[in-house]
């Protein structure tokens, strides 16, 4: 849950600095700026990448049939979130002061050498969040033969996969009948139920009877068209005066 809040506030933030890239008389100052490189990575660099984490660290009970550990969790989240933000926020305040991106060192240009501090903390945060990802790997790693053995459904979730079994892998996911499908999977907090959750299999004994109607009869066939009478070839027809 935290990766996937994480997703939204990196895409909201780095989203809403695409609308001044997109006016052409700012966009005169900004382009090929820092800021430029500040908007790009948030939305397409962060925000993706804790999307991806938000779905390994949601899947991998239903993988490994184990839980990844909670504690290193919230360092790995924290420690990326915050180091993602001090590497790449400071850029916009860089290239609305002019600095060019894909310079290897500007700190020449006397004008942009009053950067060079910000640059050293973007250096900083950004070795910061590589270590994050060694805890992350440690994590997954270890987790996998030492983790704690998961529930069914450790997610409380209502979707079906969380109903197959944890233990055995099977072809087709479920031994026997497939189970039934009695409502959508956004089902949560209902005032009826005692459970925060509502599965998708598991019948609703509120819900009103719903009765078989009358099938409606197929259409006609239609009847099929010489191909010398459809529409193409009389065309042609007309055009050469070849119609009758």
């Amino acid at each position: 849950m935290l990766f996937s809040i994480g997703l939204v506030s990196f895409f909201i933030s780095g989203g809403l600095t695409g609308i001044y890239l997109g006016n052409a008389a700012m966009d005169i100052q900004l382009h090929d700026s820092y800021f430029v490189v500040a908007h790009f990575h948030l939305v397409m660099g962060s925000a993706a990448i804790f999307g991806m984490f938000a779905g390994i660290y949601h899947w991998f009970p239903r993988m490994y049939g184990r839980m990844m550990n909670n504690t290193l969790g919230y360092f790995h989240f924290w420690l990326t979130f915050i180091s993602a933000y001090l590497v790449f926020f400071p850029m916009h305040f860089m290239g609305l002061a002019g600095v060019p991106r894909r310079y290897y060192q500007f700190t020449l240009m006397e004008d942009f050498s009053i950067w060079a501090d910000v640059n050293k903390l973007i250096t900083v945060s950004a070795i910061v969040g590589g270590f994050a990802q060694l805890l992350f790997l440690y994590n997954f790693f270890v987790s996998i033969f030492r983790g704690k053995k998961a529930d069914q459904n450790p997610w409380l979730a209502n979707t079906l996969e969380w109903t197959s079994p944890m233990d055995v892998r099977l072809h087709g996911n479920w031994p026997g009948e497939l189970p039934t499908v009695y409502r959508g999977p956004h089902e949560y907090s209902r005032p009826d139920r005692e459970l925060d959750y509502f599965p998708q299999n598991e019948p609703d004994e509120n819900a009103p009877e719903v009765f078989e109607t009358e099938v409606a009869p197929a259409a006609p066939k239609e009847e099929e068209v010489p191909a010398e009478n459809s529409v193409f070839f009389a065309a042609i027809k007309r055009v050469f005066g070849l119609s009758r």
